[in-house]
């Protein structure tokens, strides 16, 4: 069954679209919203956007504010390591993405028709760090699969996922981490999920923690493989095989 591409702007948001077959099945399978990281573009991740379709999931690869289409014009300025400023001008576009996601799953809900128990979202690095701090945003999402990302901010944010532990239960959230990662070390990710466990009691099947210990941030392409085809898995099991409620 043939794949389907198309570019939407969707809550002023541009955005990739991909989906097997009918359209209208997959978004009552459910719908996924994935984040790329820094200075990439909704286009980066079209292999797994195109995993996610053809496991039957509605997949939608987003521009982050300041990227993609709408690329900051001072973009290398803003995240030089010569700014001292660097980690707040990061964690602003981790912020205002985030913010954007109720209106993003509005918009898939009310003009795309896609069930509104079954939405999903994911992201990798800054996706990653995107992905945590939407389930802090929207109660909608059901299920998350962040890779090497950090719910926990360098900087003494109020809105520091880590700090909202309360939010994230019952999402099935499925955390991936590289055991040698310095750009984003995984002990933050693994932290929160040791926290969590008690929240989870109830369901502890909806909460996974991995890492893998001879990857680096840029994943051996053997861990990623198996690391996003997992959660297309993860995805699919807690979104599309799961009765409406």
């Amino acid at each position: 069954m043939s794949l389907h591409t198309s570019l939407l702007t969707l809550a002023d948001a541009p955005t990739l679209v991909i989906y097997r077959g009918s359209r209208q099945e997959a978004l009552r399978r459910g719908a996924v919203l994935f984040f790329h990281g820094l200075n990439g573009s909704k286009e980066v991740h079209e292999r797994e956007l195109r995993l996610f379709a053809e496991h039957g999931l509605f997949a939608v690869g987003v521009d982050a504010v300041g990227h993609g289409e709408r690329r900051f014009r001072d973009f290398d300025a803003r995240f030089t390591q010569e700014n001292p400023r660097v980690e707040e001008e990061f964690l602003g576009v981790v912020h205002a993405t985030a913010r954007e996601v109720p209106a993003l799953l509005d918009a898939l809900v009310e003009q795309q028709g896609a069930d509104p128990s079954r939405l999903g979202i994911g992201g990798a690095s800054l996706g990653g760090f995107i992905t945590y701090a939407a389930l802090v945003e929207d109660r909608r999402l059901r299920a998350a699969v962040p890779f090497i990302g950090s719910p926990e901010w360098a900087l003494p944010l109020p809105a520091s996922p880590h700090q909202h532990l309360e939010r994230f239960f019952p999402v099935a959230l499925f955390s991936q981490t590289a055991g040698l990662d310095e750009i984003v070390p995984p002990h933050r990710a693994r932290k929160l999920h040791e926290r969590l466990e008690p929240l989870y009691a109830r369901a502890p099947e909806r909460l996974r923690y991995r890492e893998y210990p001879e990857s680096e941030h840029m994943m051996r392409p053997q861990d990623w493989e198996e690391a996003t085809r997992d959660a297309a898995a993860w995805l699919v099991r807690f979104l599309a095989e799961e009765p409406s409620h």
